[in-house]
């Protein structure tokens, strides 16, 4: 493991506007300047919902907005200047079918919400590339680069090491004292893990915290970031950064996710920029989706308390509570994709070019699937059948490394803690797509 910063060497060449297809304006953006004061799901007509109002995250409304999208229009269109005609896909099996049908639903020009391909800038002399938005082959080459970090031996190797470290996080929290889980627990347990993926240096490992927080961030006064210019030079100093990385590791390779994109074959000849859009994936996924699940799994087990008092019962149901709560929690709302083609779904007319929101956080509250749903039930039968890690050739290639963390943690969890107490109102990420927590105030007591 790097324990110290790599040397300074020159700054990439490419003109920072390159970094512009990822920091223009956005149709979420625009949503949440206009829709502030968006009504209940009971008080609008089926028309007027549009889940991709950030504003239903951060208050924690949206569930019955889609609720009654399941209901009444699962196959719900909508329209805005930005990003032209959308869909929002919220039922199980319509989910599941366009994620598994990558030739008629591309992921290639995007997986959130954008501008109208109509009104794309031009693509720059260096795009900046990520398999998760690529179809095959392409997105089977670079994926293969790095799929050695999730195999079974490297599972294996790794559980010590986030056992060792989960134990020393939860010995060192304040007992019978309100703290904030979200930085104290979660943020610095993936974060650790991350930097070790990485073989980031480990003075620095809050910094991978910081460029996950940013890349889907709205702007806003006080926000996490306030201005698009802002957010464009914070994303700099990652291409920087890593950038030193990759001469570094380019002589000196170890097993590590940059040594393996700076030696793939498919990726070892992309200059600094490019690799921005698969460092902020592997970032991303590897931070804010086990973090906001890590956090959510003590939240929804304050929420049904009788389901904390089976698993303090018998530990060993942690084996199901773990792909329940990612279930229950979904930590990415939706995936886009982009219809190649005109074609129906749902008995709706789909136009080639038109955009689809895989809504997961619907999908997996499909009574229809789950029965139930909202509730979060530790020994339900068919839990690992949740869509958070997606379906088909995109499916969460790190979803096994994410689900060790989690039990693990929780296996520590119940051996020394009486309980974790939820002491306040969480607060919650303004997105719509990282389904997330910023604070959550809880005290715990130590067994006796």
């Amino acid at each position: 493991m790097t324990d110290t910063a790599p040397a300074k060497s020159d700054a990439p060449t490419n003109s920072d506007e390159e970094l512009l297809q990822i920091v223009v304006r956005t149709p979420e953006m625009e949503m949440a300047e206009i829709g502030a004061d968006v009504g209940e799901a009971s008080e609008l007509s089926i028309e007027e919902i549009n889940p991709v109002n950030a504003h239903l995250f951060r208050e924690h409304r949206h569930h019955d907005h889609f609720a009654r999208l399941r209901a009444e229009d699962p196959v719900h269109l909508n329209e805005i200047e930005t990003a032209g005609r959308f869909w929002s896909i919220t039922k199980y099996d319509d989910v599941r079918a366009v994620d598994g049908n990558w030739k008629d639903f591309s992921s290639s020009d995007g997986i959130t919400l954008g501008i109208k391909i109509e009104d794309l800038p031009p693509e720059p002399e260096t795009p900046i590339t990520t398999f998760i938005a690529m179809d095959p082959p392409e997105q089977t080459a670079q994926r293969k680069t790095v799929r050695g970090i999730s195999a079974p031996k490297n599972l294996r190797d790794l559980e010590d090491l986030i056992r060792e470290r989960s134990v020393k996080v939860l010995e060192d929290l304040p007992m019978d004292e309100e703290f904030d889980w979200v930085d104290t627990v979660s943020v610095e347990l993936t974060t650790l893990l991350l930097a070790t993926l990485f073989d980031f240096p480990l003075e620095d490992r809050r910094k991978l915290t910081r460029w996950s927080d940013i890349v889907f961030a709205i702007p806003e006064p006080g926000g996490i970031v306030e201005s698009q210019e802002q957010r464009r030079d914070e994303l700099l100093e990652c291409v920087h950064y890593f950038d030193r990385l990759f001469q570094e590791r380019r002589e000196n390779p170890g097993f590590d996710l940059v040594s393996m994109l700076a030696h793939g074959e498919a990726t070892k000849d992309m200059p600094p920029i490019a690799h921005l859009g698969n460092l902020l994936l592997l970032i991303v996924g590897g931070n804010d989706t086990t973090r906001n699940t890590m956090t959510g799994s003590v939240y929804g087990l304050n929420q049904y308390p009788e389901q904390y008092d089976k698993l303090i019962a018998d530990p060993s149901l942690v084996a199901n509570f773990v792909p329940e709560v990612i279930r229950w929690q979904t930590p990415l709302s939706y995936m886009r994709r982009t219809a190649t083609r005109d074609l129906e779904l749902g008995g709706k007319q789909i136009k080639k070019d038109d955009q689809l929101l895989m809504w997961y956080i619907s999908a997996n509250r499909d009574e229809d699937k789950f029965p139930n749903a909202e509730a979060l039930d530790i020994e339900r039968e068919n839990a690992s059948e949740h869509l958070s890690f997606g379906y088909g050739v995109h499916f969460c290639m790190g979803s096994r490394l994410a689900e060790l963390q989690l039990r693990i943690v929780w296996e520590e969890i119940l051996e020394r803690f009486e309980r974790i107490e939820v002491t306040g109102e969480p607060e919650f990420v303004f997105s719509s797509f990282v389904n997330g927590y910023s604070k959550l105030p809880v005290r715990v007591s130590r067994k006796k």
